[in-house]
């Protein structure tokens, strides 16, 4: 979706900053460069370096001579992206850097940032406030100029404590609202939640991306190359993957279904994410926020319920309370 929003402004390259097994996100996102003719290259951390180290270390990759500002977008948040509208309001304050920031109910949780409602200027940050400042947070997406490289060195850094706060010093710190959702989908249960905020949105802006027919309930998006069998019911709230094989009978509900999964006849998956090239057995049932890793293989007439079961494994037994299976 990130990488989509992208290259719909007109952005011909995506910088990765990786530091976990770089070949396996490199070969996952070949289909997407030739799909979207968009150029995706990766930043390896040899040793974490925080949330601004990595812009350091891509460095090169980011610098063109042009001057032109470049995007930086967290992975672990889902969103609407309103790009084209954050490159003008970027150049229209005329600062060094531009952030989104997302209004919450429960600002004590987090970050806030406390801004110029006319302008967006930032005048400060305040970590979990004890008491009420303003209910605005960072929403990981930034529009920064080359030359806030410059204030970065090549160690562990973090933009939001470190770097940001410094610009904002200056004046030259700006925020724009994000209109539409945001959600921080780090774990398992808030991604569930988030897919559900991102089809919803889908529904609103492109809906003939979704699926639909007498098998379908509510929101659905499956990949064309995915083959759905007779008699399923699919949905609400479910996204299956390219290559995917799902067999007569199955039931799925509030689930993703990723790249290259099996799910055999009759089996029943809810509130639940099946890994890449997974295999659900005939009559099993998966539910209750069970996480099946890649490769990971679960007998006919099995039960998960919350089982989070590590890559490459075969599960025969049923899985009677939540638990990680290692």
């Amino acid at each position: 979706m990130r990488i989509e929003a992208l290259k719909a402004i007109g952005v011909t390259e995506v910088v990765l900053a990786i530091n976990y097994q770089p070949e396996v996100m490199l070969s996952f996102l070949k289909d997407f460069e030739t799909k979207l003719g968009i150029k995706i290259t990766c930043s390896q951390e040899t040793e974490p370096l925080g949330t601004a180290g990595p812009l350091a270390l891509a460095r090169d990759k980011l610098i063109d001579g042009s001057g032109e500002p470049f995007f930086v977008l967290n992975s672990d948040v889902i969103s609407e992206y309103p790009l084209k509208e954050m490159i003008q309001f970027h150049k229209s304050h005329g600062g060094e850097a531009s952030l989104m920031v997302t209004k919450v109910d429960e600002p004590s949780k987090y970050g806030v940032v406390v801004m110029e409602a006319a302008t967006g200027k930032v005048e400060k940050f305040v970590e979990k406030p004890k008491i009420f400042v303003g209910n605005k947070i960072n929403a990981g997406i930034y529009l920064l100029n080359p030359s806030v490289l410059d204030r970065i060195e090549l160690k562990p850094t973090s933009i939001e404590k470190e770097v940001f706060p410094k610009i904002a010093a200056e004046e030259k710190l700006f925020a724009m609202v994000l209109p539409g959702f945001w959600m921080d989908i780090g774990q398992p249960k808030d991604y569930i939640s988030g897919l559900r905020l991102y089809l919803n949105s889908l529904r609103k802006s492109s809906s003939s991306k979704l699926s639909s027919g007498p098998n379908i309930v509510g929101n659905v998006l499956i990949d064309e190359t995915a083959s759905i069998g007779e008699g399923c019911l699919i949905g609400p709230d479910v996204a299956i993957g390219p290559g995917c094989v799902v067999e007569p009978g199955v039931r799925l509900s509030r689930c993703t279904v990723m790249r290259g999964a099996r799910i055999k006849r009759h089996a029943c998956i809810s509130g639940s994410i099946i890994g890449w090239h997974s295999t659900v057995g005939q009559w099993a049932r998966v539910e209750n926020m069970s996480i099946m890793g890649e490769d990971v293989h679960v007998g006919d007439e099995v039960y998960s319920n919350g089982g989070v079961v590590l890559p490459h494994k075969e599960i025969k037994s049923s899985i009677l309370k939540p638990q990680i299976v290692m």
